[in-house]
């Protein structure tokens, strides 16, 4: 039976986290092309690239949203403007704020950038002003009026002799400022919507602008006018200017001639020459976009893949994008393939599984109808595209490179990655469900079968074929081979037997089922029906073990049934909202469950007791799921966090096992050190095990022995200072009982006597410790007061007695005594 104990986990610790890190807004990539700067509400987040980690976090202590931050062009200086008109100085290596100062404009700032020499801030108000700023200084240059509306784009000229800024606001002209005279040069006339971007050639004699109203323009600075429109037929919401030393042959690029990229609502980089108004390349997406868009403009917004940003990184020949779902995508030139990508907000994640031979990877299902996996080793991750609408559950097979996902588009689909390059591909789909499918699983002895739930109320049989393609090339559709009407609400759980022999649905209706799956192309078969919960039934699972099932539900209850005569065996409670995911765990002795409350419990079945309660969510968690070998856990939230959890029970024991081995040698130590009569290490090491007995012990040994008072002075006088601290704080709560409070007032006359009011108050918590020793102090004097009266009245009654019952020849010589 101990051997079974130590397979009982007692506790989890988080080993690593996925968390939000950008949830709209600038984005910014340090000069060095190291990190990535950007804005996650009160936050500036610095993202490394290499490794895909968040090393720094710049917060607001006002913890107001930040409007607008912009990092000078030499990487030292981050400027960062909230909602409560400050602008904030970083020195953002070390997170900490160097100056803060008023922003004068009457409203938030909404764009600002640094000038070339990172000496000069411009920032651009919702008020229609714009204020320049001297950083080193420390004063306000220029005031900058004539724009109407929202400043949203401020940018300096690239020749910083020419002290010249341009503008765009609300009217959509562009602005073109002379420093020198603070007046406004002239205005550019050319969009009809606001301007979202401006890119300057390197000589500083061209520039090209882009807006939502699908065209490019392309201007002579010098002569102030358009030279070029280029009609893109997207919304653009970036624009960046190829580099024109480098060769660019392979994607059409034929002249030296201006060539830029477009990034927009279609989600398609696209190479334009300036000249010929011509794409001359359109980069190619993984997969087709969701169906939906125009034939002619193509996605519009609200499409998850339309960008935002387009960033230029010119030393390594690269390009960042950043899309409307907050996902970062880093490109090389000139191939634009897909180099890393970085998923800035997951929203509410809904679904989690481990995934790869050796649980390397995990495949979450967001809000979204996009699947992204996940390397774990680095953060970096793959978005996989083929659902049209939100991905609500998923499962893997048992050797973990197969697959299967199912969304509100009412279709589901098998997914594999290969082991190798980890690319992951959609191998097969099937959709002929209703309503949207809410629950999938896979069959667990072979990859044979998927079965799916649906708020349709039914549950689907697909059969896989024996051999399943291996590119999405050639895509095998499923057909379900069998269709029943399981429950009278939404299927919200299914679970395949250990076996492959059974199935059990949980549905909204308060029931689980247990279904027969016979032999191939036979017909599913109800067995029994389960029944106690009160509320819908959100989860079910075998026990990999035993022949139970258990299930979770609303009612916040987990309950435990025999496969046999269908009856309730145990009911486990213990969260307070509904309990949404349960998992067994250390071969069916365990189990896991999370909940609605955003904490996730681990119970032992045999007692019935909640061992451990992990608390990181602050939300609903939706995913629960533990690898092959039973180490480590994922949980995944409402609140966009995804935690790696490992089984850290083995090494708490080892700890708790080293630490009891450590205490008994020092105890045999102190034993030895009072034998020895070595007083001072004695105490010493007693104070060390923080054991307030221990040193009761010792102090009581010192003043049994020989001339114990002087002993007792000596050794505590020798004390260190945080040694002493330890002991002030012993005697207060010695000092709380009759039996040891002599010694405690021992050491205290010790302390009182030889050190001063000063020293004594520099201890920690000196004055709570000399303040809680008084009224205790009174108390033990009244007693040993009262002690005292109660002895010289005994004293007293002695006297009398020895009087009283004196013979009669003693009363005879007291009474002539006392005559004479």
């Amino acid at each position: 039976m101990a051997k079974s104990n130590l397979q009982f986990k007692t506790n989890y610790a988080v080993s690593s986290t996925i968390e939000p890190f950008y949830k709209g807004g600038k984005v910014q990539i340090s000069k060095d092309e190291k990190f990535i700067f950007c804005t996650c509400g009160t936050r500036v987040n610095v993202l490394q690239i290499v490794t895909g980690k968040i090393v720094h976090s710049i917060e607001q202590d006002d913890q107001e949203d930040i409007t607008s931050f912009a990092l000078s062009l030499d990487d030292e200086i981050l400027v960062t403007a909230s909602k409560a008109l400050l602008l904030k100085q970083w020195d953002w290596k070390q997170a900490q704020c160097t100056r803060s100062w008023r922003a004068i404009h009457n409203v938030p700032i909404a764009s600002m950038t640094f000038d070339p020499t990172s000496t000069l801030l411009a920032t651009g108000g919702c008020d229609g002003t714009i204020k320049l700023w001297d950083v080193v200084k420390q004063y306000c240059t220029h005031n900058l009026k004539g724009s109407s509306g929202v400043v949203h784009l401020v940018e300096f000229h690239p020749d910083i002799s020419l002290l010249q800024l341009f503008s765009s606001a609300s009217d959509c002209g562009i602005r073109m400022w002379d420093l020198r005279s603070s007046q406004c040069l002239c205005v550019l006339q050319s969009h009809y919507s606001p301007v979202t971007s401006l890119a300057f050639t390197s000589d500083g004699a061209s520039m090209v602008s882009s807006g939502r109203d699908k065209i490019c323009t392309v201007w002579d600075l010098k002569s102030r006018t358009a030279r070029r429109t280029v009609p893109v037929y997207e919304a653009v919401e970036s624009v960046v200017l190829l580099p024109e030393d480098e060769d660019f042959s392979e994607i059409g690029v034929k002249t030296k001639e201006i060539h830029f990229i477009t990034a927009g609502s279609k989600g398609v980089l696209r190479v334009w020459d300036a000249s010929s108004a011509r794409c001359v390349f359109a980069q190619t997406l993984p997969s087709a976009p969701p169906a939906g868009g125009s034939e002619e403009g193509g996605q519009e917004y609200g499409d998850p893949r339309s960008l935002t940003y387009c960033l230029p990184l010119p030393s390594s020949l690269r390009l960042a994008t950043v899309t409307a779902e907050h996902n970062i995508l880093l490109y090389q030139l000139p191939s634009f393939t897909a180099q890393q990508q970085f998923v800035g907000f997951n929203d509410e994640v809904l679904d989690v599984k481990f995934l790869g031979k050796g649980d390397t990877h995990i495949v979450v299902a967001t809000n979204s109808s996009q699947l992204k996996v996940f390397d774990l080793a680095t953060s970096s991750c793959k978005i996989l595209y083929g659902h049209t609408d939100t991905v609500l559950s998923l499962d893997v097979f048992k050797k973990g490179s197969l697959f299967v996902s199912c969304a509100k588009d009412k279709s589901v689909r098998v997914w594999r990655q290969d082991p190798d390059s980890g690319q992951v591909c959609c191998v097969a789909q099937g959709c002929s469900h209703g309503n949207a499918v809410g629950s999938i699983t896979c069959s667990r002895m072979k990859e044979s079968f998927v079965v799916s739930g649906s708020q349709d109320c039914t549950i689907k049989v697909w059969d896989l074929p024996e051999t399943i393609p291996e590119t999405d090339g050639d895509m095998f559709q499923l057909t379900a081979r069998v269709t029943e009407k399981a429950h009278d609400k939404d299927v919200n759980s299914v679970a395949v037997s250990p076996n492959d022999k059974l199935l059990v649905s949980g549905s909204q209706d308060r029931l689980a089922k247990l279904w027969s799956l016979g032999a191939p192309g036979a017909d599913l078969a109800l067995l029994g029906v389960f029944r106690g919960h009160r509320r819908g039934v959100w989860c079910v699972q075998f026990s990999p073990m035993d022949q139970v099932l258990a299930s979770s539900s609303a009612d916040g209850s987990v309950k435990l049934w025999s496969l046999q005569d269908f009856s309730c065996l145990k009911t486990f409670e213990g969260h307070d909202a509904s309990v949404l995911k349960l998992i067994f765990v250390s071969r069916g002795t365990q189990l896991l469950t999370s909940g609605s409350d955003g904490l996730v419990k681990l119970w032992t079945i045999k007692t019935n007791e909640c061992v451990k309660t992990l608390d990181a969510h602050q939300d609903k968690v939706w995913g629960l799921h533990a690898t092959r070998k039973d180490d480590r856990v994922v949980t995944a939230s409402a609140d966009s966090n995804i935690t790696v959890w490992t089984d850290v029970t083995e090494v708490e024991q080892a700890e708790e096992q080293a630490k009891q081995e450590d205490q008994i040698l020092k105890k045999q130590e102190l034993s030895n050190l009072l034998h020895e009569k070595k007083f001072l290490k004695a105490l010493g090491l007693a104070i060390s095990l923080d054991q307030p007995h221990t040193v009761l012990k010792v102090i009581k040994a010192i003043r049994q022995g020989e001339d114990g008072a002087k002993q007792l002075e000596k050794t505590v006088l020798k004390l260190r200072q945080d040694q002493k601290e330890s002991m002030l704080r012993y005697c207060a709560m010695w000092n709380t009982n009759a039996r040891s409070c002599l010694d405690a007032q021992a050491v205290i006359q010790v302390m009182l006597t030889h050190l001063s009011p000063e020293e004594l108050l520099q201890y920690q918590g000196a004055r709570a410790h000399l303040e809680g020793l008084i009224p205790y102090t009174e108390r033990h004097m009244q007693r040993i007061g009262r002690l005292l009266q109660a002895s010289m009245f005994l004293d007293y009654m002695w006297q009398k007695m020895r009087v009283t019952g004196a013979p009669a020849s003693d009363n005879q010589v007291l009474g002539s005594a006392g005559d004479q």
